[in-house]
This record gives structure tokens, sequence and C-alpha cells, in this order.
């Protein structure tokens, strides 16, 4: 099982990987820092804000429904 947090850095590594583009890029895209980006991804936040999510789907030119239709987002993966 997942944290949240864990459950959005694994989501954000998919997508990275299947679209060909780095963390720095993503970040830029999104309008958040690099440093934030890279918080996330070490799993250093405390909480993502659903805020930061909506940027970082735009990033990806997706909607923030998009990006958590993913198994790791199933309560059965999730512990809350």
């Amino acid at each position: 099982m997942n944290n949240v947090n864990r459950a959005v850095a694994l989501r954000i590594s998919e997508l990275l990987q299947s679209q060909g583009i780095t963390q720095y890029r993503l970040a830029i895209k999104s309008g958040i820092t690099h440093s934030t980006l890279k918080n996330i991804m070490h799993e250093t936040v405390k909480d993502n804000l659903l805020s930061t999510v909506i940027l970082i789907a735009r990033g990806f030119d997706m909607t923030v429904s998009k990006f958590l239709d993913s198994p790791l987002f199933s309560e059965e993966n999730l512990d809350i």
C-alpha cells in the first residue's frame, strides 16, 4: 500500500517516463518550482496540495481527473 504522497510521486514518474520529459521541464510547464517538484518526488512534502496536483496535471497537458485515473489512487491501494 502507498500513501497519497507516494502515489502522486509514482504517478509523476510514470508520466515523465511515458512522455519522455524531465522533472525540470515538467516544473516549467506546470508553473511550480523545480525544488517543489523534487520535494514531491522525494516525498519530503508532508501533504500534497490539490492545487499543486492540478498544476502538475496541466504540465502533463491533462486534466486532474486523467492524472488521478490510475490504479495507484484506488482506495484498496492507498493507506489513508
